[in-house]
C-alpha cells in the first residue's frame, strides 16, 4: 500500500511553521484566560466563536454545510478527540502548571502518534529513522525549556497527566481525521464541522457546570485572549490542520507540537522583548535535526553517500 508523503515539500513546511505559531499562541491565550474563566468555559467559548466564524465564512462563500448523518457522526468523533477531550484537559492542566511545562508535555504527541498510526494504519509505518527523529526532537524541547521541567516535576502530577492524556487524544485524532479526505470533505468543511459539533456539546455543558456569569465579569485582556484563541488558534489553525493532514499524514502533521515551544519562545522575544539564550538556540537546533530526520532526508543522503563510496571502492579494486 502506498505510504502518505513522508517528505514534505516547501508548502507543507510553510504551513507546518504557520500552524506552530498559531498553536504556540494558544498556550499564551489560555494562560491569560484561565486567570478569570474556568477551563470548560474557555474551551466552550473557543470552539463556539470559532464555529460562528467558520460557518459565517462558508455562507459568505455561497456554500452550505452537508447534512449527511454519517459525516456529522465523523464530525462529532473528531470534535471529541481533537477538541473536547484535549482542550479541556490541557486548559485544566494549565491552571496548575506553567504554560512552558504544558507545551513540553504536549510535545509527546508525536511519540503517541507514531505508535497509534503504526497500529491503526498501513501507510504510516514506524521506522527506526522516525523513532530516532522523534527522540531527538523531544530532547530539544526538554533542553530548551529545561528549567521549567525542573520547576514542575515535583508537584501537580494530576495536571501533568491531564496534559499527557490530551496529547494522546491528539494522536488518535490525527489518525481519525484522515477519513475526511476519503469522504470528499474539504479542509474548510472539516474544520467547521468539528468545531460546530464540539460547540454543540461544550456550550451547554459549560453553562450548566461552571456558570461563568455568576463570577466577576472578566476584563478586556481576558476577552481579547478568548477571541484570539478562537479566531487564530482554532478557526484559522484548523483550516491549515486539515489541509496538512490530507497531504502530509498524521505523523508529519503532529510534529508541529515540537515547534510550538520554539514558536512560543520566538513570540516572547519578538513581542515581549524577552532574551534569546544559548539553550534556546541549542534546543531549536535539536528540534530541527529531529524534524529533518523524521522527514527522511538525512538517512537517504547517508545511504546515497555510502553507496557512492562503496561503488567507488569497488571500481578502484577492479583496476
Amino acid at each position: 500500500m502506498k505510504t502518505i508523503d513522508r517528505t514534505m515539500g516547501p508548502m507543507e513546511w510553510a504551513l507546518l511553521l504557520s500552524l506552530s505559531m498559531l498553536w504556540g499562541g494558544s498556550f499564551f491565550f489560555v494562560g491569560v484566560a484561565v486567570e478569570d474563566l474556568g477551563p470548560l468555559t474557555i474551551v466552550a467559548l473557543r470552539v463556539g466563536l470559532a464555529a460562528v466564524a467558520l460557518n459565517a465564512w462558508i455562507l459568505l462563500r455561497g456554500q452550505r454545510m452537508p447534512l449527511d448523518p454519517g459525516l456529522w457522526a465523523a464530525f462529532f468523533g473528531m470534535g471529541l478527540l481533537n477538541n473536547m477531550i484535549p482542550f479541556s484537559l490541557i486548559a485544566w492542566g494549565q491552571g496548575h502548571i506553567a504554560s512552558g511545562l504544558a507545551s513540553i508535555l504536549n510535545a509527546t504527541t508525536p511519540f503517541f502518534t507514531l505508535i497509534v498510526a503504526h497500529v491503526l494504519t498501513r501507510d504510516e509505518p514506524l521506522t527506526p529513522g522516525r523513532l530516532l527523529g522523534v527522540a531527538i526532537g523531544f530532547a530539544g524541547v526538554v533542553y530548551m525549556l529545561g528549567s521549567e521541567v525542573h520547576a514542575g516535576t515535583a508537584s501537580h502530577s494530576w495536571a501533568q497527566l491531564a496534559v499527557l492524556a490530551g496529547a494522546l487524544s491528539y494522536a488518535f485524532a490525527g489518525v481519525f481525521g484522515r477519513r475526511f479526505r476519503r469522504l470528499g470533505c474539504s479542509p474548510l468543511v472539516a474544520a467547521c464541522g468539528q468545531v460546530t459539533a464540539s460547540a454543540l456539546v461544550l456550550m451547554p455543558l459549560a453553562l450548566g457546570v461552571e456558570r461563568f456569569w455568576q463570577a466577576p465579569w472578566p476584563g478586556p485582556a481576558t476577552w481579547s485572549a478568548v477571541v484570539g484563541l478562537a479566531l487564530f488558534s482554532t478557526a484559522l489553525a484548523y483550516l491549515i490542520y486539515f489541509r496538512l493532514l490530507a497531504s502530509a499524514g498524521a505523523t508529519n502533521l503532529l510534529l508541529v507540537t515540537f515547534l510550538i515551544p520554539a514558536s512560543a519562545i520566538l513570540l516572547g522575544i519578538v513581542v515581549l522583548g524577552e532574551r534569546l539564550e544559548w539553550r534556546h538556540l541549542t534546543g531549536m537546533g535539536l528540534i530541527g535535526l529531529g524534524l529533518v530526520s523524521i522527514d527522511g532526508r538525512p538517512w537517504r543522503w547517508l545511504r546515497s553517500v555510502a553507496h557512492a563510496c562503496w561503488k567507488a571502492r569497488r571500481e578502484g579494486a577492479r583496476r
